[in-house]
């Protein structure tokens, strides 16, 4: 009986010490192909003015609190990407809003008090109105004793058309800031419109109910919403020991919080090759994930990433980010 015993701790023991050598073969990043090219830079909003995400909340207006200017860029405008591609963005990302007229207008803010000279939201005025705008009105870095760019944005608020024929062989990600599945419809509409190639550069994300509807328009989209996140993430931190990757995997974005990576299966490079070979794209966001706006804005933030890693890297300083790798 003993002895039985004893054979059968041996096999026990000898079972989990081969799942455990199979876990760390299939997982580690010393046994991964090495990366074939730098990382992807992502330019959120292009190049504009940044702030302190101390406190922010979703209806901070943070123009509001906007450091002191180093440079005249406007987030979300055609001068600020043509800037943020020459200082070595690989992607910009912009955000859109629906007119009153069906257009998509470039803007971040849920409302327009805020950043402009006018007050509303963006689907109470036609894109004609809203480029009577002046997207630089509210921004001040001293408590409103001055206001460096007043007067200075009008007529600078971009549609998405506007954007996409004026960079057509630029790769963007669109952020669709509402949670309308209609405006999921209207946006493939325009999309599919574009040639194959430049449809190719784009990525779109949002609220999962828009991303939903344009995904069902265009099921070759490269698409994100915190759905799909899910989708992916979840089972992959449940069975990616294995190295399998969920379908739900393919062909689609993730914006991963710096601080969650470390738990990813395979992190850094075996979880990067895995996305690729899925064709995933894989954007690390700086902090918890608790704003998504933290990104990689200096040579020092740079150094919190693995030497070797490969993916997207989300940075709100392409000024500063770009030079280092490019």
């Amino acid at each position: 009986m003993n002895r039985f015993k004893k054979i059968l701790k041996s096999k026990v023991f000898m079972f989990f010490a081969a799942l455990f050598v199979f876990i760390y073969i299939t997982n580690s990043s010393q046994f991964a192909k090495e990366p074939q090219h730098g990382p992807l830079l992502l330019a959120h909003r292009g190049l504009g003015q940044t702030f302190s995400l101390d406190g922010v909340v979703n209806d901070t207006c943070t123009a509001e609190r906007i450091y002191t200017p180093e440079y005249s860029y406007l987030e979300n405008t055609i001068p600020s990407m043509k800037a943020a591609f020459e200082a070595g963005a690989d992607i910009v990302e912009f955000d859109i809003h629906i007119t009153k007229d069906n257009q998509f207008a470039v803007f971040h803010d849920w409302t327009l008090g805020c950043r402009t000279d006018m007050e509303g939201v963006t689907r109470d005025y036609t894109m004609a109105q809203l480029k009577r705008a002046d997207i630089g009105y509210g921004y001040t870095a001293d408590g409103g004793l001055t206001f460096p760019f007043r007067y200075k944005g009008i007529g600078m608020m971009p549609s998405l058309s506007e954007v996409l024929d004026r960079f057509p062989d630029k790769s963007f990600l669109i952020d669709v800031k509402s949670n309308d599945p209609e405006e999921g419809k209207l946006l493939a509409s325009y999309l599919s419109k574009l040639p194959k190639k430049q449809q190719d550069l784009l990525a779109v994300y949002g609220g999962d109910e828009p991303i939903v509807a344009l995904k069902e328009e265009m099921p070759q989209m490269r698409v994100m919403s915190k759905a799909t996140m899910k989708k992916c993430l979840i089972p992959y931190l449940s069975a990616g020991w294995t190295g399998i990757i969920p379908a739900a995997c393919k062909h689609t974005q993730l914006h991963i919080p710096e601080e969650m990576a470390k738990w990813l299966w395979g992190w850094p490079q075996k979880f990067q090759n895995r996305m690729e070979d899925a064709d995933t794209r894989v954007i690390v966001v700086g902090g918890d994930g608790g704003e998504f706006s933290s990104g990689f804005d200096s040579p020092v933030d740079i150094e919190r990433l693995p030497s070797n890693y490969s993916g997207g890297i989300w940075s709100n300083r392409i000024d500063r980010i770009g030079p280092i790798y490019k």
